[in-house]
């Protein structure tokens, strides 16, 4: 089974969120509608980042890494050139 790990902004407080799952189209619509306790008051959210992993195994490895002050680093690095507004 093939897994994402993914970073969502708040659209109302700009703050980031990352976390992992196997369908994420269907994680992101349950965010949405108020579905997840962490970010309910933090909503609307949108993706502005994910990546694939092979299992679940890597995609918590990388979650937990993205989480670290290296892996916000690493991503607002990788985000810069494309998403201006954000920070």
């Amino acid at each position: 089974m093939f897994y994402y790990v993914y970073v969502l902004q708040s659209e109302k407080d700009k703050k980031f969120y990352v976390g992992y799952t196997s369908n994420l189209k269907e994680r992101i619509k349950k965010y949405n509608a108020g579905g997840v306790k962490s970010t309910q008051n933090r909503r609307p959210l949108k993706l502005i980042y994910f990546e694939g992993c092979l299992n679940i195994d890597d995609a918590l490895r990388r979650e937990k890494y993205l989480k670290t002050t290296y892996g916000k680093r690493y991503i607002k690095k990788r985000l810069k050139n494309y998403l201006i507004d954000i920070f």
